[in-house]
């Protein structure tokens, strides 16, 4: 194994959807897996072809979650592609509402 390739087991893909707050749901609709593929596999119960953990990997990163692979110095992770002030801007900017309109600029 090569020290760049990524990894993605259950518990990766789990703690990726926690941290991505997103739900199972979601992440199997949108990597085309049934929602109970996604769970067991979640658990260590199933194992998912080579196509499908590369379409739950491309789903989780359209999330926001970056799949950090194995290094010399650590094992591989998950972290957000954005930082904590970068998240709470983005929430704030989808909170506003109201009907979008030309600014007057």
């Amino acid at each position: 194994m090569s020290t760049d390739e990524i990894i993605i087991d259950g518990p990766l893909a789990r703690a990726a959807r926690a941290l991505c707050r997103v739900s199972a749901k979601e992440v199997a609709s949108k990597a085309r897996l049934d929602k109970s593929e996604l769970k067991r596999f979640e658990k260590g119960l199933e194992d998912l072809t080579e196509q499908q953990e590369n379409r739950l990997h491309e789903a989780l990163q359209e999330f926001g979650a970056q799949i950090i692979p194995d290094d010399k110095v650590a094992g591989y992770g998950v972290r957000l592609k954005f930082n904590r002030a970068k998240v709470r801007a983005i929430e704030r900017w989808e909170g506003e509402g109201g009907t979008a309109a030309d600014d007057d600029v």
